[in-house]
């Protein structure tokens, strides 16, 4: 089945231009003209994507991410912004608020297909990876990953610090799995990029920055041992 997209935007024009092109591309493709129209769907579930502006009617496209973003149903669909707020804070914002990437306008539509393919592999990789782990969760078992107070369940996917848990977003749970599994050495952003997301996908070094420092917001005591080495990348070193 094809992927479905919705697109939210306000400008019809906009709408018709981002529809026309990913309609090219092979994809299903619908429109809302405000965060509130789109909301009142109740299909949400079946789009593969959304692709929403931010600057809109009474809700936003932050507003709109962080309802759907609360809904079991919608709370792993992919979103990207498309959006005229180009400053660094918009977009570490769009990030933070678990948008998977962040296109500005005006935008070069052959970037926007680039990006809509990126995220559509990487979540069917993802899918596929998670089918495979469920047929062959009765016979696997992964034991914890444990640093100091620190620990890891890689079966359910559950981070905890010091018996308390810890809420991360799948990136960052795949970024301190990466990090733990590979201890004691500095990687570049293009080495995580590599092993976290895979190589195929178009991820920037400011991605793999906004996600390390909300990383380390969340890790309390266990901060400290994600060390950043300037020129170079980063690590998680056992001393520091």
């Amino acid at each position: 089945m094809r992927p479905k997209i919705l697109v939210i935007d306000d400008e019809e024009a906009v709408c018709e231009i981002l529809k026309f092109n990913l309609e090219r591309e092979g994809y299903q493709v619908e429109c809302a003209y405000s965060a509130e129209e789109a909301l009142e769907r109740d299909d949400l579930e079946v789009f593969s994507l959304f692709l929403v502006d931010i600057m809109m009617g009474q809700l936003s496209g932050f507003d709109f991410a962080g309802r759907v973003r609360n809904v079991t149903a919608t709370e792993e669909t992919p979103i990207l912004f498309c959006s005229a707020l180009s400053d660094e804070d918009c977009v570490v914002k769009g990030l933070n608020i678990g948008a998977d990437d962040y296109v500005t306008k005006p935008f070069n539509i052959g970037e926007v297909l680039a990006r809509v393919r990126a995220i559509l592999r990487r979540t069917e990789s993802t899918r596929r990876r998670a089918a495979a782990d469920v047929i062959e969760q009765e016979s696997i078992y992964e034991p914890d990953i444990v640093f100091r107070g620190l620990r890891i369940d890689r079966n359910n996917k559950e981070c905890y610090l010091n018996n308390e848990p810890v809420t991360l977003t799948r990136t960052e749970f795949d970024i301190l799995l990466f990090f733990l599994t590979h201890r004691n050495r500095i990687y570049s952003r293009e080495e995580i990029i590599r092993n976290v997301w895979g190589e195929d996908v178009v991820v920037t070094g400011r991605t793999i920055d906004t996600n390390i420092t909300r990383l380390r917001k969340k890790l309390g005591e266990c901060e400290k041992y994600v060390v950043t080495r300037q020129g170079f990348g980063y690590g998680f070193k056992e001393t520091n």
